[in-house]
């Protein structure tokens, strides 16, 4: 079984950009959960589906694997539920963990998170001066919620 363990926190700023590569990326959900999401993301040429645990938690447990690209752009195109989201993911090292920040586009455009993964529940994580409030356990903030209810929508009174 794979388990991913991972927090969330809302970019501050750009100090972050000189570094790292980035890639574009394209995902939408045929199923939000309970108990499951199961997603379809289209990037750098490839495409996955991904079954994760549809809970609000630092600790879930997920499985990914390779489909064909044309498949994954048919299934893009046509069967998900609510929007497509549309991102650039950018790979920054900080202080020995990789660090991927999400440019939301499109219905989300304005909204840009870090996450980062790590082994142990309970591990340090240094963290770089461009990340701000965590938001691993706001629902409003994992993609799947992301794609039925889009940032742009949000009241900003409570966003």
């Amino acid at each position: 079984m794979g388990i991913e363990l991972e927090r969330k926190f809302l970019v501050i700023n750009d100090d972050w950009r000189p570094a790292g590569r980035a890639v574009h990326c394209r995902q939408a959900y045929l199923a939000t959960g309970p108990p499951v999401a199961v997603r379809v993301r289209v990037m750098d040429g490839q495409a996955h589906i991904n079954i994760k645990k549809a809970a609000i938690d630092l600790r879930r447990e997920e499985f990914e694997y390779s489909i064909p690209l044309e498949d994954g752009e048919e299934i893009l195109e046509g069967l998900c539920l609510g929007s497509t989201i549309e991102k650039t993911r950018h790979y920054v090292e900080h202080e020995g963990f990789v660090w991927e920040i999400d440019e939301f586009e499109g219905l989300n455009a304005g909204l840009v998170v870090a996450e980062v993964e790590f082994e142990r529940e309970n591990q340090a994580i240094p963290l770089p001066p461009w990340v701000g409030m965590e938001v691993s356990l706001d629902p409003r903030y994992l993609n799947a919620n992301l794609a039925l209810k889009p940032y742009s929508q949000w009241d900003p009174d409570t966003a």
